[in-house]
């Protein structure tokens, strides 16, 4: 079978504690785009699960997401299968904020449920993500949600209205552990406004939640690659955007247009100095939860 893998963003990242197991509690407001990899699933004889990609540095075992997804379903479902070969084609940049490891499991995880003779709801399917990865459970459930706690808390929220929205990944990766090791909540100077988020989504106001965007890990990037996200930013405003932000833990940065010629500008601006640019839309969690499963 054949699936899509959708890549997100966060239109919030806040930091609300550090927990005694040492991780930290979260509020995100998260949201599905229209940049995707491609996932080809196919049961074999031989045993085992084997992950394929065009990116030959990419682990082919349970060190990639995918496979332990495929892993963790079959170990608390079952499945008409002793062997799988997944095959990735990789568009959804790597180590960028956006979710394509986390994508690709849940991918996995919804192919499997569609092919099941007793497929669980969503919500289970979500909870089963819990298992792979933090991101997993949103990336299962899709659309535009309110993910907290480590991410495993879900509230769907009114879809973001239509916009086009420019991304933009800088040619260096941001060590996740680096971050949050470096993250001191008694230090965090500037918030987003998430009341106001999930307000102006009920307003269907696309300028009320482009203003109150923000990622705090920002103020933790201090050095050239913090100064080279903030440039990113301002090439965004500066071609019309109503807002911008990093995505989860960078150092992906977007921009939400309401204005499609504006953002078609700043994809040709920003590809002069930066190679990962894509012009994409938002994606609502019924577009990613049916239609994308389809025979090889």
């Amino acid at each position: 079978m054949r699936i899509d893998a959708y890549a997100k963003i966060n239109l919030s990242l806040d930091v609300v504690d550090r927990r005694e197991d040492g991780y930290h509690d979260l509020c995100m407001v998260m949201q599905t785009v229209s940049l995707t990899d491609t996932l080809n699933i196919n049961a074999r004889p031989d045993v085992g699960i084997e992950v394929l990609s065009n990116l030959s540095y990419l682990p082919k075992n349970e060190s990639n997401l995918a496979a332990k997804a495929a892993s963790v379903y079959q170990r608390s479902c079952g499945g008409d299968w002793d062997g799988l070969l997944i095959e990735i084609d990789k568009r959804i940049p790597v180590c960028s904020g956006m979710g394509g490891g986390s994508a690709d499991a849940a991918a996995v995880l919804r192919c499997l449920n569609q092919c099941a003779q007793r497929p669980l709801p969503t919500d289970q399917l979500a909870q089963l993500g819990a298992e792979v990865g933090s991101d997993v459970p949103y990336c299962v459930m899709g659309g535009t949600a309110l993910a907290e706690g480590l991410g495993e808390r879900l509230t769907g929220l009114p879809p973001l209205p239509d916009c086009s929205i420019v991304l933009c990944k800088p040619a260096f990766s941001i060590s996740t552990p680096e971050l949050f090791g470096c993250m001191d909540i008694r230090k965090i100077r500037y918030r987003p406004d998430t009341g106001g988020i999930l307000k102006a989504l009920r307003q269907g106001d696309l300028k009320g939640v482009a203003q109150r965007m923000y990622n705090v890990f920002e103020d933790v990037i201090t050095d050239y690659r913090g100064q080279e996200i903030q440039k990113i930013k301002s090439e965004l405003l500066s071609c019309g955007a109503l807002g911008a932000s990093m995505s989860g833990t960078g150092p992906s940065v977007f921009g939400l247009f309401d204005d499609p010629d504006g953002a078609e500008a700043a994809v040709d601006r920003l590809k002069n100095h930066y190679q990962e640019v894509f012009l994409t839309v938002p994606v609502r969690q019924n577009q990613t939860a049916s239609g994308s499963l389809d025979p090889d």
